[in-house]
């Protein structure tokens, strides 16, 4: 069985008008809400967008069985103001993948927006995540920078102020997938902002007492860590010289992390880093990576052949990465 964690809705285009509808308005409309049919979601999930196929085609084509969808990060607006307007739109993007959860059992599983409007305490998003745990997701999107690269920082990981998150994630027990949303800086666009927010938060998490005072806590880190494995001693170094006998790669493989990567080496470094049980299978597909590779003739976001490829790893490691880390972290009783 193949189940890919990292996949995002594709949405019908009602959710983003309905988007236009309350930026552009700044609320003062109303909160209103997505007027959609049965069929138009289901027309959604097949509909090509930016790219050759459809949504379910890739699946097929990719023999992927399962995947977690989540909200596109970059569309979040978590930055935007008034802050009800940020939870207007995780609401209603939840609300759209839980209608397809319904349309499509056994194909999606929900993976919930947070409402992290910047600058709101992070007790906020209790009740949205309990209310999506309710409808049947499996976990939820962690944004360390709800303010999007614009000017102002967010606590790191390793704050306090992200205490009650990781309090009823435990209470829960459900996972964070770590995911940046958008990014206001026109020299770092969010495909930078991503990979960047992705080494901040790693890097912050295991330099901070939040794995030993949540032992339970699950976090998924998306694109394969960020840049962590490929600078891992510039890391390392430091740890060392404290004297304590604590590796930050000790505390790097308490974490999980996906394999949306789109090159072997890149793959092959990964799980060699941190090591099969901790990776789990992902391709955001379809999404950045669902261009074609002259090379190989494939979409590069189909990670299935470059994992079957690396001869390092067992055929008891490569399942434990396609299925059965997925099945433990996100409680999947499949």
């Amino acid at each position: 069985m193949i189940i890919d964690v990292h996949g995002h809705v594709s949405a019908p285009t009602e959710l983003w008008a309905y988007k236009a509808n309350i930026l552009s308005a700044r609320g003062s409309h109303g909160r209103g809400g997505v007027n959609v049919t049965d069929d138009e979601i289901r027309a959604a999930a097949n509909r090509k967008e930016n790219w050759a196929k459809g949504h379910l085609d890739y699946l097929k084509d990719h023999g992927t069985d399962l995947q977690l969808i989540s909200p596109r990060p970059f569309q979040l607006m978590q930055s935007e103001k008034p802050a009800k307007l940020v939870h207007w739109f995780a609401e209603e993007c939840n609300n759209i993948i839980a209608r397809q959860m319904k349309l499509f059992p056994g194909t999606f599983l929900g993976v919930c927006a947070l409402p992290q409007a910047a600058g709101e305490p992070i007790a906020n998003v209790l009740a949205e995540l309990e209310r999506c745990v309710k409808l049947g997701f499996v976990g939820c999107l962690l944004n360390p920078d709800p303010f999007e690269n614009g000017g102002q920082e967010a606590p790191a990981l390793g704050d306090r102020y992200w205490y009650p998150l990781y309090e009823k994630l435990c209470e829960l027990d459900v996972p964070a997938h770590l995911h940046g949303t958008g990014s206001r800086s026109e020299r770092s666009p969010y495909s930078v902002h991503f990979i960047n927010e992705e080494t901040i938060a790693v890097f912050g998490l295991v330099n901070s007492t939040v794995l030993q005072d949540f032992p339970k806590l699950k976090i998924i880190v998306s694109h394969g860590g960020g840049a962590i494995p490929y600078q891992l001693g510039r890391f390392e170094a430091p740890s060392l010289r404290r004297g304590t006998g604590a590796r930050f790669s000790d505390g790097l493989r308490k974490l999980y992390y996906d394999t949306v990567l789109y090159t072997e080496d890149a793959l092959r470094l990964l799980i060699k880093t941190v090591g099969a049980d901790r990776c789990l299978f992902g391709t955001e597909c379809p999404g950045t990576g669902s261009s074609v590779d002259p090379a190989t003739g494939r979409s590069m976001d189909n990670v299935k052949p470059m994992l079957e490829n690396i001869e390092t790893v067992s055929a008891a490691d490569k399942q434990k990465i396609f299925c059965n880390n997925a099945k433990a972290v996100f409680n999947l009783k499949i």
